[in-house]
Parts: structure tokens; C-alpha cells; sequence
């Protein structure tokens, strides 16, 4: 842990919908807020966590929909009020860390940030923040945009991939990003040896984020610029809702990372999963022996590789399944294969335009 490094806040993005989890998550508590590890704590929490000897509470902010104000307040009451920041309508990841950045600006403009998803899983928090702390030093002692890369252990289609430039140093230049290559093209990354995953944790110093806003994305740094006189007061949110109105929706690394010259990958070791998909959940969680997960009340036939998650209470009796899930929450059954991510955005689309809002 540092000792040196007083000024690092923590940017949390929080904001997501949870989709690929559906129907465990749903849109009045997406995933960030379900303890869907069974450790007792939200994913949101246990990224909180992470943090909390890292930097002092003070230093750590939340951003999310406006609709999980209460919920944020719920899990995290250590989080000042004034931290936590509440977006009116989705606009994507740039929107969100530039209304962060413009706002600590205002209270510290020496700041370093770290931005970080609230979903993600990490299994050596010790090793995390020895990268985390790595990055934040490079990021104060040179004007660098700093990304984590994981290595990759298979051809992933689901995330995004990072091409770096060998060097002696443990960051090192990046080269090009790739979004959710197919299959082919990942198994090719993998073995050319130059590319990790793209996590989607950045660290920087407030006035090289700036910095690339203003060159960069300029309508965006105009817009967050001009909420200066009304950051930590009682106007911010009728600021924040103006400003929303007019930001197009684009994700930081559309918007700043594939643009910049200054990016820098630190490749990253320290057990990570997004937790993108019930088939990415089914890999981490406890198994029979014949690899299927399964609720307290289960009784499985000729049947493997299985994700079967119900009520409690529910008795739930699988016969001649395979590399499926069975997912019984509240008002919706889904039986689909697990490993079909791409399929669940579809899915959820369809209920929303057959059946409304209800089942969503």
C-alpha cells in the first residue's frame, strides 16, 4: 500500500444495467448491487472494499443512474453524500469520468485517478493494488494515460483487447485496441503474445484526463467545464441534468483512449473476471462433480456442466442437461444455454417489447 501518495481518488462507475445477468439482475438492482458471489457483500461493496485502506473514504466516489441513489447510500454509507454522483440518463463511460474528473478538479487539482468498473471480481487484492499503486506513481510522475491489461488465458470474444509495445518497463506504450474480436482473431492475439485483456481500470493524473478531453473531445470538456462555479454546491444537479441533455453517449476508450498518443498498458496479475456472462459466474463458483452449480434443493439425472440457480425453498430436479442454465427468480423462469452471452441482450429486448418493463 502507499504511503506516499496522498491524493488518489477512486472513481467507481456504477451505472450499468446488468443485462447478461438477467433475470437475477434486473433493472431495480442490476449486478454491481447483488451478492452474487455469496460472500456476503455486494460486488459494488467488494470493490469498495478493495480501497478503503488504500485511500481514505473521502477520496472515493460512486457514479450511477440516478435510479440507485438509494442503494448506493444503502450499501456504501461510508460515501459522503457529495460522492456520490448521480447521472440523469445513460450517456456511457466518458460522460461519467469527465463529470468525476471536473468535479474533483475543482476541490483538487493535483489529483491522481483511479477508474474502476463496480462488477468486476478480483481473487489477490494484494497483488491488485501493488499494480494499482504501480500505475498511480507512473501516472504522477509523467503525464501518461495508464490502462491494466490482463493477460489473456483463452480466445475470449467478449472483451475488449489491448496491443502493447514491448519495453523494459513494466508500462508500456499501447498500440491499438481491438473491441470484441471473434473467435479467430482472439486465438491470433493470444498467440502473437503482444495482447491483453482490456479491463477497463485506468489511472491518470487529473490534468492529463483534462488535458485529453480538451483535445480530444472538446464539446465534452466545454460542457463539464462550465459546472465549475456549481460543483459541491446545491446547483450541481440542475447542472448535471443540463449537461447530460446536451453529452453524446461514448465510452472513454472511443472517446480518449483510441485517440491519444500517451497510452500506457500496465499488464496486469492478480486474478480478474468482469463476470460478463453466467457462464464466466459458473467458472468461479462451487461445482459437483459433475461441474454443475446448483441451488440448495437440486437433484440432477445424467446431467453436467449445468448453472441451475432458484429459490431458496424450490426443489428443482434436472434430467439428461448439459452446459445449460436454469435460472427460476422471482416472476421469470429462463432455461437457455449458458455459454450463449451474446443471445441475452436479444433476450431481454424481446420481454421488454412483448411484455413491458414488468419482467425487467
Amino acid at each position: 500500500m502507499s504511503t506516499e501518495i496522498k491524493n488518489v481518488y477512486i472513481v467507481i462507475m456504477a451505472g450499468g444495467t446488468g443485462t447478461r445477468f438477467w433475470p437475477y439482475s434486473r433493472t431495480a438492482k442490476p449486478k454491481q448491487f447483488l451478492d452474487v458471489l455469496n460472500t456476503g457483500r455486494s460486488l459494488l461493496q467488494m470493490t469498495y472494499d478493495r480501497f478503503a485502506e488504500y485511500t481514505s473514504p473521502d477520496k472515493i466516489l460512486v457514479v450511477s443512474n440516478d435510479h440507485y441513489g438509494d442503494l448506493i447510500r444503502e450499501q456504501l454509507p461510508e460515501i459522503a453524500e457529495e460522492h456520490i454522483l448521480l447521472e440523469p440518463i445513460k450517456r456511457n463511460t466518458a460522460p461519467c469520468v469527465a463529470y468525476a474528473a471536473y468535479k474533483i478538479k475543482q476541490k483538487d487539482p493535483n489529483a491522481i485517478l483511479v477508474v474502476t468498473p463496480s462488477d468486476a471480481v478480483i481473487f489477490d487484492i494484494s497483488r491488485y493494488i501493488e499494480n494499482i499503486d504501480l500505475a498511480v506513481k507512473g501516472a504522477e510522475q509523467s503525464e501518461r494515460l495508464i490502462t491494466i491489461g490482463i493477460q489473456p488465458t483463452k480466445p475470449e470474444t467478449g472483451y475488449g483487447y489491448i496491443q502493447f509495445l514491448e519495453s523494459d518497463e513494466s508500462i508500456k506504450p499501447v498500440k491499438t485496441f481491438t473491441e470484441k474480436p471473434d473467435k479467430d482473431l482472439a486465438l491470433k492475439f493470444i498467440e502473437s503474445g503482444d495482447f491483453v485483456w482490456n479491463a477497463g481500470i485506468f489511472v491518470w493524473s487529473l490534468s492529463s484526463i483534462v488535458s485529453a478531453f480538451e483535445k480530444h473531445q472538446p464539446e465534452v470538456a466545454d460542457v463539464f467545464n462550465k459546472g465549475a462555479s456549481s460543483y459541491y454546491t446545491d446547483r450541481e444537479s440542475n447542472f448535471i441534468k443540463e449537461a447530460y441533455a446536451v453529452t453524446k453517449s461514448i465510452s472513454i476508450d472511443y472517446a480518449i483512449m483510441e485517440k491519444a498518443s500517451n497510452v500506457y498498458v500496465l499488464l496486469g496479475d492478480f486474478g480478474w473476471s468482469d463476470l460478463g456472462s453466467w457462464d464466466a459466474l459458473h467458472e468461479l463458483l462451487p461445482k459437483d462433480e459433475d461441474e454443475n452449480h446448483t441451488s440448495k434443493h437440486t437433484i440432477t439425472y445424467n446431467s453436467a456442466n449445468n448453472f441451475i440457480k432458484a429459490e431458496k425453498n424450490k426443489l428443482v430436479v434436472i434430467s439428461d442437461l448439459e452446459g445449460y442454465l436454469v435460472a427460476d427468480v422471482d416472476d421469470v423462469l429462463l432455461i437457455c444455454k449458458k455459454d450463449d452471452a451474446i443471445r441475452f441482450k436479444n433476450l431481454v429486448s424481446d420481454v421488454k417489447n412483448e411484455k413491458g418493463d414488468r419482467f425487467i
